[in-house]
Formats: structure tokens, sequence, C-alpha cells
């Protein structure tokens, strides 16, 4: 009888420890979705070292938790045009391109060959250069007044010598009016595709323009 004792509590143990062996649901937490937001960021007329911030967040089961993973992710980019670290997307020059923004985790179970991986884009494109995608619709006019007067352009963006350049689309054809101040007279223009007494009319190429008007 004793024996038999015995063999029902080693029985239970065996049972036990197979039980106990077991993956807890509760400790086996695992990622199931990554989301990056914004979805994406375009640097126009970019200057390098413009900055942009991407976020990323994590889904978990077992048990269920949202969390914000920008700073554990590893993020990467395809195209030199613009560098990333802990979600911080970097203008890496003056060019143009675009990037796919990657930011992976691993999966919780199975080893870290299991990742999740979510995805963003950044467009560089200055629309002032002509080798950029959609490049060379814009080009800068910049206006010098040399003496006392005010030079503006009629359709607004130019009121130098408080301000002195804008940007305009490529072909565009800008006027121009010079007022001298008080006690003073307009003297000439350089740098109009054509001219007449006060006013002056540019075509803007792509590269931009330069004019000067001359009070005395």
């Amino acid at each position: 009888m004793q024996r038999s004792y015995i063999a029902l509590a080693l029985g239970a143990l065996v049972t036990v420890g197979a039980v106990l062996s077991l993956p807890s649901c509760g400790h086996d937490q695992k990622l199931v979705s990554l989301q990056v937001a914004p979805s994406g960021f375009t640097f126009l007329t970019p200057v390098a070292g413009a900055t942009g911030q991407f976020t990323a967040t994590a889904s978990y089961i077992h048990p269920p938790a949202t969390e914000d993973v920008t700073s554990r992710a590893a993020w990467a980019v395809d195209d030199n045009v613009v560098s990333i670290s802990a979600g911080t997307v970097t203008v890496t020059g003056d060019g143009c391109g675009g990037a796919n923004v990657s930011a992976t985790m691993p999966e919780g179970t199975g080893g870290s060959s299991n990742i999740v991986v979510a995805y963003a884009t950044v467009t560089v494109n200055n629309p002032a250069d002509p080798i950029c995608p959609g490049g060379g619709t814009e080009a800068e006019l910049g206006v010098q007044v040399v003496g006392p007067g005010v030079v503006a352009s009629l359709t607004g963006g130019i009121s130098c010598p408080t301000q002195c350049i804008s940007e305009f689309p490529v072909g565009a054809s800008v006027g121009l009016t010079a007022t001298p101040a008080g006690g003073h007279s307009f003297v000439a223009w350089t740098g109009c595709t054509t001219f007449s007494g006060n006013t002056c009319s540019v075509t803007i190429p792509v590269g931009g323009a330069g004019v000067s008007a001359t009070f005395q």
C-alpha cells in the first residue's frame, strides 16, 4: 500500500514539473506590430543639417501593451541623402532625392532572426534645383538697392531694402518698380530683361537672377 502512495506522489511530481516547464503566457511577450509616425517627411529647399523626428510605437500581446520604442528600435535609411539615429532624420547635404526609412524590432519569440519592420519615407526636393524631381520650377530673384529708394515687385515678395530675395516660378516675368525717397531721384537699372523708366521686367531663369536699382 505504501508503495502505491509513493508511485502516486512521484507521478504527481512529474505532472507538476511538466506543467511548470510549459512556456508561461504572462512571460512570453510578443511584438505583433510596429508603427512609424509620421508616414513621411518632405524637405523643400533643404539645408544640410535640417532635421525631422520619427516615432516608433510597438504593440505587444501576452500581455497586451503599447510602448514607445523610438530609442530602442533599429533605424536605417537606404539613401545617403539623409541619415537617421534614434528616429531623428537629418539632411546630409544640399542635394535632392528620396530615402526609405525602416524601424525594426525583435518579435519576442523565436530568436532575434524574427523581426517586425515598419517603414516611412523621406523626400529631399529642392524646387529651385533642376536636377531634383520636379526641380527647376522655382528660382530666386535678388534685388540690390543703391542709394535712397525702394524696389518692390508688382506681385509681392520683393520690397527691398527690407525684403530683397524671393522665389518665383522659372520662366515667369516679374515686374519691379523703383521708388526714390523724398528729395531723391531714380537713376538706372541693371539686370533687367526689359525696362522703361522706373519699371523693370525680369524673366526668371533656372538658377535665378539679380537686379540692382540706383538712386541719387
